[in-house]
């Protein structure tokens, strides 16, 4: 994975990504965590700091590393799916997507067949 430069952030940059993502927080309540303003301007001054090249790039690091530590618990859900769903078409689905990402998905066929031969005629007498 591709590290940020972290000397570009600020504390307070990394501190609202960090709530961010760790907490599922909006922009305006994250801003109050984070230490900016109370109020419009501390959204405002948020929400220009998280359209930076640098804090999105360090958003998406972190949003990377949350997914994958809680890909675990994802990947335990659908398998008790899978074992023990009471509807039998929930359990089928989540087979299913065991068996595609293990690999084992289906291949797509498209099967088209033209036959024949079309001819057109214009009489213009």
């Amino acid at each position: 994975m591709k590290q940020v430069a972290t000397q570009k952030l600020t504390k307070r940059q990394m501190a609202l990504v960090d709530v961010m993502v760790a907490e599922g927080l909006k922009t305006s309540e994250a801003a109050v965590k984070a230490g900016y303003a109370d109020g419009k301007s501390g959204y405002v001054s948020a929400h220009r700091t998280l359209r930076l090249p640098h804090v999105q790039q360090y958003m998406m690091q972190r949003v990377t590393e949350q997914l994958g530590l809680n890909a675990t618990v994802a990947a335990a859900k659908v398998m008790t799916l899978a074992r023990g769903a009471k509807s039998e078409y929930v359990q089928l689905q989540a087979a299913q997507d065991i068996l595609d990402r293990a690999g084992f998905k289906p291949i797509d066929r498209s099967q088209v067949q033209v036959a024949g031969d079309i001819r057109v005629s214009i009489d213009l007498g």
